[in-house]
């Protein structure tokens, strides 16, 4: 069970992601001693869901080690049930006290759906899922798919609160804080909501 309340899970990935981005990254909690611990159980402080795109990996930008973040990646970080399931696990079973809906700029999956291209094979399905933010975002000023990239994030957090109960409660209870996060893939940085 993590130690951490809400708002020190969060303050700790805004650490982690500060040292990420001036590259003082202290790489902690990732040696041998750490990796016998958590083989013999998990306590993380925070769920992340983010996409699946190879460069956001969330235990890197968050200079998290072993055992840290309970991470969920999925294309376009699109709340299905699956990843609904996989984050009520988090809360409920490991008392994880911050989820955070990780979106990213140049987000390719986010990019095919505003560009309203066809896909092969079950690629569809990830567009579907991203169609909402878009029609959200369509006719807005400013970038197409960045406004898209947040909106989507949005989603994922109204989704979160309202297809779980648990999810919910907790957070009324003010257990668990539900957190929206866009990372800069040029700048390195992470901005929270």
């Amino acid at each position: 069970m993590s130690t951490f309340s809400p708002d020190q899970a969060l303050r700790e990935l805004v650490a982690g992601n500060q040292r990420y981005f001036v590259a003082k990254v202290a790489h902690p909690r990732q040696t041998l001693e750490r990796r016998r611990e958590v083989a013999h159980g998990q306590h993380p402080f925070a769920a992340i869901l983010g996409c699946s795109d190879s460069r956001v990996p969330p235990e890197i930008l968050f200079d998290q080690g072993l055992g840290d973040l309970f991470v969920v990646r999925v294309a376009g970080n699109v709340v299905d049930d699956v990843v609904l399931g996989s984050l009520e696990y988090a809360v409920d079973h490991l008392a994880v006290p911050l989820v955070v809906v990780l979106g990213h700029g140049k987000c390719g999956a986010v990019t095919a759906a505003v560009s309203g291209g066809g896909a092969h094979g079950h690629v569809g399905s990830v567009l579907a899922a991203l169609r909402p933010a878009v029609e959200r975002t369509a006719g807005r000023t400013g970038d197409a798919v960045q406004n898209a990239v947040r909106a989507n994030v949005d989603f994922g957090l109204e989704r979160l609160r309202t297809a779980s109960t648990l999810l919910a409660e907790r957070e009324r209870a003010g257990t668990l804080k539900l957190a929206g996060a866009l990372y800069d893939v040029d700048a390195g940085t992470v901005t929270f909501w």
